[in-house]
Order: C-alpha cells, then sequence, then structure tokens
C-alpha cells in the first residue's frame, strides 16, 4: 500500500529539481525495470502489483531490496505514462564522471542542445542497438532522468553510459589527431566520406543544430543527402529529426566498419 508521503515523494521526482535533491529518478514498466535490476543502477524501492511480483520473484537480487505491494489505482496516482504499468521503482542516480581516455579507439555519440525528450531517449536506445559505448551531453540538453526520456529509452538506459558536460571544455582536451564529424546541411556527402571507425559524432539542436562554441572542434563535416525529388516549389523534406539523423549516421558508420573487418 502507498502512504500519502510515498505518493508526494514520487510524484515530486517527476521534476529535476527534485531528482538533483533525493539523488533519485522514476522509472516505470517491467521490461524498464527488470533491465535496471541487471544493471549497475540502484534499485532503491520497487512499487508492483501482486500478479507482477509473484511473476518475477524469482529473479530479484540478493539484499536490501525494498519490494510493496501496489493496486492498480495507486499505481494510477503515481505514474507519469497515460496508462501506468505494473510496477514502478525508484531508483539511484549514479556519480557519473567522464574518462576521456576510455574513449579511445571507440564511436562516441555528442548530443549539443538536444531538448526534447523523445529525441534523447531515442538516440540512447540508437547508441545501444549500434554498440555506442558513451553518449556525451551538453549542459543544457534535457535531462536524462526525466520520466519521458527514461521510457523512451526502452530499457537503454540500463546498458549506455551518459554524461553531462561543458561540450567546448570537453572537446577542446581530445587529442588532435581524433576526427570529430558534425552533422551540418552544408557537410560533405556522409556515403562519398571516408570514415573511420573511432571518434566523435556531434548531433545538434532540432532548429538550431550544432552551436558555434561546438562548431569550430568538427573536423569532418558531414550530411545526409535527401533522395526525394519532391513536388512543387518544396523539394523534399527541410530537415530530419535529431534521433533519425543520429540512427542514419550510426549505421553508416557502423557498415563501413563490418566492410573494413
Amino acid at each position: 500500500m502507498l502512504s500519502r508521503n510515498q505518493v508526494r515523494h514520487i510524484n515530486s521526482l517527476k521534476l529535476k529539481k527534485q531528482r538533483e535533491k533525493h539523488l533519485q529518478f522514476i522509472a516505470e514498466g517491467s521490461k524498464l525495470v527488470l533491465d535496471l535490476l541487471e544493471s549497475d543502477y540502484r534499485i532503491c524501492e520497487i512499487f508492483a502489483t501482486g500478479d507482477w511480483i509473484e511473476s518475477h520473484a524469482s529473479g530479484f537480487p540478493s539484499g536490501n531490496l525494498i519490494l510493496t505491494t501496489v493496486t492498480d489505482d495507486e499505481l494510477s496516482r503515481v505514474t507519469a505514462l497515460t496508462t501506468p504499468g505494473q510496477v514502478l521503482a525508484i531508483v539511484s542516480i549514479p556519480e557519473a564522471k567522464i574518462n576521456p581516455g576510455s574513449l579511445a579507439g571507440t564511436l562516441t555519440l555528442v548530443l549539443d542542445d538536444i531538448r526534447d525528450p523523445g529525441n534523447l531517449g531515442t538516440i540512447i536506445r540508437i547508441a545501444d542497438w549500434f554498440g555506442i559505448n558513451a553518449v556525451i551531453c551538453s549542459e543544457t540538453t534535457v535531462d536524462l532522468y526525466n520520466p519521458k526520456v527514461v521510457q523512451a529509452t526502452m530499457g537503454s538506459i540500463a546498458r549506455v553510459p551518459v554524461y553531462y558536460t561543458n561540450l567546448a571544455d570537453f572537446l577542446s582536451g581530445l587529442p588532435s589527431s581524433l576526427n570529430i564529424y558534425g552533422s551540418f546541411l552544408e557537410g560533405g556527402n556522409i556515403y562519398d566520406m571516408a570514415l573511420e571507425s573511432h571518434g566523435i559524432i556531434i548531433i545538434g539542436n532540432e532548429s538550431k543544430g550544432i552551436s558555434d562554441d561546438v562548431a569550430k572542434f568538427v573536423t569532418n563535416r558531414v550530411h545526409i543527402p535527401s533522395f526525394s525529388t519532391g513536388k512543387g516549389s518544396a523539394p523534399h523534406a527541410e530537415s530530419l529529426n535529431a534521433s533519425v539523423a543520429a540512427a542514419v549516421l550510426c549505421s553508416e558508420f557502423k557498415r563501413r566498419t563490418i566492410q573494413i573487418l
């Protein structure tokens, strides 16, 4: 059963300032919670229906996990979803520090001022799919632990490290030999360019693109060409969604890696 204080606390975690105060976030849905249980994240408490607990209790890790049985009606009072699932977890926010040395020989996604929660969550899911080892976000990118972001990752938040930092400071500290690719409308055709199997891929803001402070570090400007002939005065769509662009770029980089192997 949920107490009033528990309802108040869970609902407060939908706000960034409260997540930062308590260093906790909420995760909802069976797959997401089960993925987090198998990750390095620490689950503080799980609230679930009796049926869900009965179906999954055997897979719970040993330790001091607090498990509370609740009803569907109680979950509806705290859910951030349109339709509540059978389980909600309160999860500790870990301390996250970037080790630039760990990025050597890997492909890393850098996000400059991504504001849409769905875009960020989907990009993390894309990073998980394509084996990207880390996602590094500007300080103005939407909060990773926003419930809409967490949900959009579909569990990939449990597997992809995400860091926030001043991008200019971060990029200025990287080796000069490291290729930094940035997505620009005036960049070179991604399908014609030579691509390395490691480096940095920068995705810019949904409407403004990559900021000037970050763009100056880009060594290779790339562009995803449109193949649409269009109709009338508009030859093709103006641009791609940030997460779609990230998927296309990651796919092409990984495809080249397979060819090299």
